[in-house]
């Protein structure tokens, strides 16, 4: 039975008082934002929705992304009202004790992603909407944005994907209350342009008085009827702050408490209850949620000495896992024939979802399936993922489990000069907290670390290298996130090479060049990045004295960073990366130009060696 118009209202005066005490008592927050959105989401939270109040993990229940993220205290208060969180929870906003945290975050279990960075949430609701059309779950997806987060590119990115794959179970709700943070928004009160521009990416799109809930109430009825096999919005004309006057459509409130001495008077406002205030939940039951392998095995056969390039072993990898898991999913940003994650695209297709050019959106889809079970692996060139760090940073506040792979790293792809030079990537990534980054340098190792990272929570980096290069592995060896490998030592050596992906290749000829001169030098493999093997780097430091670090990447925060943190004061740490803008050019000539080719790295050494700090060990 439909809940009664009287007990939406209530529902939503109710939330209004709510979010204004609890914003007050804060100090903090966006009440104005919240009061615009407040019938929207009495519509949304107690007629049109359908979840279990007492059972956040139900799979059967629908999903909700509150993408303008700053009106978190509505949120609160429909949680309060459904019965979810206690009525006087609302009040805790922001403290450092409470879930209810200033914008939402999944330290409340019924949030699934992070939002508040605007412009994300529609990404994130389209990978949940996706991931229930995989799974066949009869679950709808819902998203609340704000007007002027539709300035944002992300959004409109994930509108057209959702077009193009006609995600039905989607619904967007656009709060348009033509109030920005410091002005006017850009197209103020006019629905009509919004939803013209949804339509033209495929959507069902109808406008509605958004303080109206049986205008609301119909609306919804529409799109269900006439939506066809197209997503669906509901732009709603608005006003910030509705029902205190000394809020209503005013400017300079955004993100302002209403102060303590004026508090009254504007609950006064608020203070007419309607006549009912009945909510009886509509529960969804039958959803399942696919199962997999407790933990992920590859079976690897490859010739040692045979040419295999990095990134198209993660394409067989993958493969390998998703016909074992069906929970596994790959992304990919229209570079599918380069990263080969078109692999998983020929023999589990259901199981690939293309992305094109919009490494954003793609990220924040990402998110939004790891919300709901899925395991996905991303992949594009590794300069490109830096165009979506800001979704990849709230996918880490969202305690996402996603992993990411950039090909194409560093001056060793070649002519194709510095514009798809990943040369960032490992920096970008080792920033993240708790992430996980790995470049491997063969096909074995890496055919294996992508079998570990399907096991590892969290956001993890796998680099994968354009050129093929030499399997130099035998098809059993382990390899452990946070590892290492000692390719070349003796109890001779000078100096240790720490290398990880194509200048490992590099290192190992220079080893063969300095030990026809009786130079003898260990070799790292330091394919764990993050966490680094830091007992291996240390006892490497403590018998050598020095440890020379390649790369190619750029000389900041990359592996030499992450290898002076591990080693600290206990050896000299040299630094050998690219410095400077590189150039189109064959591979050989820009590892050379770069100093990090065999013959340069053997010149290090030697000069390390001659003025003294080459180890404790004489030759």
């Amino acid at each position: 039975m439909a809940t009664t118009i009287d007990t939406l209202r209530e529902k939503a005066r109710r939330m209004r008082v709510s979010a204004i005490r609890a914003t007050t008592r804060a100090g903090s927050g966006h009440p104005s934002s919240c009061l615009s959105a407040a019938d929207l989401a009495s519509v949304l939270f107690f007629r049109e929705m359908r979840y279990d109040p007492s059972d956040p993990d139900n799979p059967s229940n629908d999903r909700f992304v509150l993408s303008k993220g700053h009106a978190a205290p509505l949120l609160w208060a429909a949680y309060a009202e459904a019965g979810i969180v206690d009525e006087a929870a609302p009040m805790t906003l922001r403290r450092f004790d409470s879930p209810l945290e200033g914008h939402p975050t999944p330290r409340m279990p019924w949030v699934g992603v992070a939002t508040g960075s605007l412009g994300q949430g529609l990404s994130a609701a389209l990978g949940m909407a996706l991931a229930a059309r995989l799974d066949g779950a009869g679950y709808d997806t819902y998203v609340l944005l704000g007007d002027g987060e539709c300035a944002e590119g992300s959004v409109w990115e994930a509108a057209a994907l959702a077009g193009h794959y006609g995600a039905s179970n989607l619904f967007a709700l656009v709060d348009v209350n033509g109030l920005g943070q410091s002005q006017r928004t850009m197209y103020g009160f006019d629905v009509d342009r919004y939803a013209a521009i949804f339509r033209a990416f495929g959507w069902y799109a109808a406008t509605v008085d958004g303080h109206d809930h049986a205008a609301i109430s119909a609306a919804f009825e529409d799109c269900r009827a006439r939506g066809g096999d197209r997503p669906r919005v509901i732009v709603a004309r608005t006003f910030k702050g509705r029902g205190v006057s000394l809020l209503e459509d005013k400017d300079d409130w955004h993100g302002k408490p209403v102060p303590e001495a004026q508090l009254e008077a504007a609950l006064a406002e608020l203070s007419q209850p309607y006549s009912s205030n009945g909510f009886q939940p509509s529960i969804r039951t039958g959803v399942t949620v696919p199962e997999g392998p407790a933990s992920h095995t590859v079976t690897v056969d490859r010739e040692m000495g045979s040419t295999t390039a990095t990134r198209e072993a993660y394409g067989d990898a993958l493969a390998k896992l998703v016909a074992q898991d069906p929970r596994i999913v790959a992304l990919d940003g229209d570079t599918k024939n380069s990263t080969f994650s078109q692999t998983v695209l020929a023999d589990h297709p259901d199981n690939f979802f293309e992305m094109f050019i919009a490494e954003q959106n793609m990220a924040g889809v990402a998110a939004g399936m790891s919300a709901c079970g899925k395991i996905p692996f991303v992949s594009t060139f590794a300069a490109f993922l830096t165009r979506a760090f800001d979704q990849i940073r709230m996918a880490a506040i969202s305690g996402s489990d996603i992993r990411f792979v950039g090909s194409h790293c560093g001056v060793s792809i070649g002519p194709d000069g510095p514009s798809q030079m990943g040369l960032e990537d490992i920096a970008m990534f080792r920033a993240i907290p708790g992430s996980v980054v790995l470049y491997p340098a063969d096909a074995v190792s890496t055919e294996h670390l992508v079998a570990r990272l399907a096991d590892t929570g969290g956001i993890s980096y796998l680099r994968t290298t354009r050129p093929k290069t030499p399997v130099i592995y035998d098809s059993a060896e382990r390899f452990e996130i946070g590892g290492a490998k000692v390719l070349r030592r003796s109890g001779g050596d000078r100096a240790t090479i720490v290398a990880a992906g194509v200048t490992l290749h590099e290192a190992l000829r220079a080893a063969e060049q300095l030990a026809s001169e009786q130079l003898g030098v260990r070799v790292i493999d330091a394919y764990s990045v993050k966490p680094i093997d830091a007992e291996t780097l240390r006892e490497a430091a403590a018998d050598t004295g020095c440890l020379l670090v390649v790369e190619d990447h750029y000389a900041e925060g990359g592996l030499g960073d992450a290898v002076l943190e591990a080693v600290g004061h206990r050896a000299e740490v040299r630094k050998v990366a690219v410095r400077g803008v590189p150039r189109s050019g064959k591979p050989d000539e820009l590892l050379r130009a770069f100093g990090i080719d065999a013959d340069s790295i053997s010149a290090r050494v030697r000069e390390a060696v001659a003025v003294g700090n080459g180890g404790n060990r004489a030759p």
